[in-house]
Order: structure tokens, then C-alpha cells, then sequence
């Protein structure tokens, strides 16, 4: 197994732990202590195959992934497909946070759902004569097909609302500021809320 090793702009691919150490020596600000280098040795020669950082200082890293590339023009035709410790068959496909998020999102499951959003609501201040942005949570049981379905529902019956102003701001849905949890097919009369 090979390391690449990247500080900044400074890559490489190394065949060794002593050739990685020699090429770590070269990193501005960073010294190579007998405890980093048994750290160190123990992660390059170890079975463990996810990439490591190592802390130069305050906010400084450098990073080290196990590859099978020999080259670094290899490695980085390869990709991430590259970085897998174990030749299984094809590497398999990674999804982005946020792809993950958009798809349990989307997922359909029918039923009721607690949703619950905080949005910036402008309201008027009588003292300054200005409108201000006020955070306000809003959550409300709803029969909905999908989460996303469930989130629309929440902010289209927010905005139909005479007292709220057209120009709040309503979060994305995937963000932190909506939270939803499935609540169940059962009959609203069944429900312990």
C-alpha cells in the first residue's frame, strides 16, 4: 500500500513509511518527534484504510491516504476509487452529504409527520419605525406523502397566514432550521401527542 501525503500545495505518492517520514521532514513548522513517527509508522503500516490528519499547528494539517496508486498523476486519475485498502471488485459509488440528505428527503412514506421549522419573520417595530427579522418556530402536525412534501406543507401554510409578512425567510429543508419526525398511518385519534 502507498501513502499520498499532502501539505498545502506540496503532493506526493510515497512507496514507504521512511520515504514519507524523509518527505513530512520537509514541512515548514512541523517536526518529526519520536512519537509522531511510531504514530505515524503504526497508521502506514497498520490495516486501518481510512486517511488521517496530522496537526502541524493551529489550523495547519496535513493528510495521508493509503492508495494503491504508484503515481500521483495515477492517484489522481483515479480519484477516490484509488483510496480503497482492499481490491473487492469495482469501489462503490459515494454519495455527497448532501445527496444523502436530498434523498431521505424525497423518500416516500405516506403518513403523519411532526414537522417543525424556525424562520426569520419580519415584523415592525413601532419604536425605530423599522421592520426586523425575528427568529420564530413554527410546528404543526401533517398528512404528507414525504418529508419534503411534509416541509412544503409547513411553509406554504405558514406563508397563507394574513399575520405573517410576505418577506420572511423561510430555511432550506435541508438545513438544521427543519425538523421532521414520521409519525405513523395511524388515525389522528389514535396518536399519543
Amino acid at each position: 500500500m502507498n501513502l499520498y501525503i499532502r501539505f498545502f500545495d506540496d503532493e506526493r505518492v510515497v512507496t514507504s513509511t521512511d520515504e514519507a517520514l524523509e518527505f513530512i521532514s520537509t514541512f515548514q513548522g512541523f517536526t518529526v518527534t519520536p512519537e509522531f513517527e511510531a504514530d505515524f509508522r503504526q497508521y502506514a503500516e497498520g490495516e486501518v484504510a481510512y486517511p488521517k490528519r496530522y496537526k502541524v499547528k493551529s489550523r495547519i494539517y496535513f493528510i495521508v491516504i493509503k492508495t494503491t496508486a504508484a503515481t500521483l498523476q495515477e492517484f489522481k486519475a483515479n480519484g477516490k476509487h484509488a483510496t480503497t485498502a482492499k481490491d473487492d471488485g469495482p469501489a462503490p459509488v459515494l454519495l455527497k452529504p448532501k445527496d444523502i440528505i436530498e434523498q431521505r428527503l424525497n423518500q416516500e412514506r405516506p403518513g403523519w409527520y411532526e414537522g417543525f421549522i424556525m424562520f426569520k419573520r419580519v415584523v415592525f417595530v413601532p419604536e425605530t419605525g423599522k421592520y426586523d427579522y425575528i427568529d420564530t418556530s413554527f410546528s404543526a402536525l401533517t398528512k404528507a406523502w414525504s418529508p419534503m412534501d411534509c416541509y412544503n406543507r409547513l411553509v406554504d401554510y405558514a406563508r397563507s397566514r394574513a399575520d405573517i409578512d410576505e418577506r420572511s425567510q423561510f430555511p432550506s429543508p435541508r438545513g438544521k432550521n427543519f425538523k421532521y419526525e414520521y409519525i405513523g398511518l395511524k388515525p389522528i385519534s389514535e396518536m399519543n401527542i
